[in-house]
């Protein structure tokens, strides 16, 4: 799980590293809004993934085949009709970049550009999470890791043939992750039928589409999506207040933010692990697998927290020239380079209980959480250290991070103390 999260933000990094190297800093600018702007409606869908693999884990546990075929076409079901939704909805999307970022001309065309080509990805997209999801939950770690090694080498190849060769810039990023989408699509497609059979799960299993059950999985994930999108709307005001301050601080966000992009999906490895284990565990109705599997992730979450905080402090600076040759955008991500140095620290624990609380398929308590830390630990601190600009922007990250585990933690340990955990 940790090396198939880690392939995922290459994605982001090498879009970000061919379009670094084009010598203006408004094609990084503007590949920043519009891929700020997919992450935030695809990572909304992460609910697709969240909830289908606290449910199938549990049906694992149980060991309920028809259960396992049944949720994965309702998933799937459900990511289509989105994936629709969102593609009717992109013109006004569009609007909206304008309107929240008020960046010029130059870095809004660049944006366009990148989003009105991507947004047609959603369906792969979105799908993608589904069969994601239904992997981890079935124990199938090598599948995803398969999967995302596929989409990120078919997207890196093409990046590079279509910006460096072929001169297509930003366009060309947009149409390398669109084709590595659907590519990855077909390949999941395969990999699940493959393991279906293996199983003996029934893929053409009858009566899937109830009534009753499609409530329940839109009951849990009405609160997992609402979770998600404070969660989008945290990471979107990062973006589009660091467009207000200048296009330089814009850029230079869009190099560090694929620092914690890097370490978010590392640590969600070790998370993606324990949702799926403490589903099970939660399925065979053991509190005592539970515990026991929240320790061992905690331990590997707290390693890997501070593994990546020493190598950002070795290797940040190297990593920034990396990404990028302009000149003031490098200045600027290594002046603001020692808030990456800590975030992996802070931000571990709320990484791996929100892997605990989906095995739980606890989506309340994880929206509640979420609502707190948002209100309290981010736009709180944030209105308090207004003043600071990006400095402030950083800190009130570095906040939100902590308070989202601290929250959970406690939450954690209420329903341990009060017998509530197989609730």
């Amino acid at each position: 799980m940790i090396l198939s999260n880690i392939t995922v933000p290459l994605l982001g990094i090498v879009d970000t590293a061919v379009i670094g190297h084009l010598g203006s800093a408004h094609y990084l600018a503007g590949i920043a809004l519009g891929s700020a702007v997919i992450s935030i409606l695809f990572w909304l869908a992460g609910f697709l993934r969240m909830s289908t693999t606290g449910l199938v884990a549990q049906a694992y546990g149980k060991n309920d085949l028809t259960q396992l075929a049944a949720l994965l076409k309702r998933s799937l079901l459900l990511a289509s009709a989105v994936a629709v939704l969102l593609i009717v909805l992109s013109p006004l999307m569009k609007h909206a970049i304008a309107y929240l970022s008020a960046a010029n001309g130059d870095v809004l065309n660049q944006a366009y550009q990148y989003f009105s080509i991507r947004i047609f990805s959603a369906p792969a997209a979105l799908c993608n999470l589904v069969l994601l999801g239904w992997m981890l939950g079935v124990h199938y770690g090598r599948g995803p890791f398969y999967l995302l090694l596929v989409t990120n080498i078919v997207n890196i190849v093409l990046d590079i043939y279509f910006v460096v060769y072929l001169d297509w810039a930003v366009a060309g990023a947009a149409w390398a992750s669109l084709i590595a989408d659907y590519t990855a699509l077909v390949f999941a497609l395969f990999l699940v039928a493959k393991l279906a059979k293996k199983q003996d799960i029934d893929l053409n299993v009858p009566n899937w589409l109830s009534i009753s059950k499609m409530a329940e999985l839109l009951s849990l994930n009405r609160d997992i999506f609402i979770r998600s999108l404070i969660l989008q709307l945290c990471f979107s005001f990062m973006t589009f207040y660091a467009a207000r301050i200048g296009e330089t601080t814009l850029a230079a966000n869009a190099v560090l933010l694929n620092f914690l992009m890097l370490v978010s999906f590392a640590l969600d490895g070790v998370a993606y692990a324990s949702e799926a284990k403490v589903g099970q565990a939660k399925g065979q109705g053991s509190v005592k697998n539970i515990g026991l599997w929240v320790k061992i992730s905690v331990f590997w979450g707290m390693l890997f927290g501070v593994l990546y905080s020493l190598f950002f402090a070795l290797f940040g600076n190297t990593i920034i020239k990396l990404l990028t040759n302009v000149p003031e955008v490098i200045q600027e991500a290594t002046h603001y380079l020692p808030w990456i140095v800590v975030l992996p620290i802070l931000a571990m624990s709320c990484f791996l209980f929100d892997g605990v609380f989906v095995g739980l398929t606890r989506a309340k308590n994880m929206r509640n959480s979420m609502i707190l830390s948002a209100g309290v630990g981010f736009f709180g601190v944030f209105w308090v250290f207004i003043d600071l600009q990006n400095n402030g922007l950083w800190l009130a990250m570095s906040c939100f991070m902590l308070m989202r585990g601290v929250t959970l933690i406690i939450k954690y340990h209420h329903l341990k103390i009060n017998n509530q955990l197989l609730d």
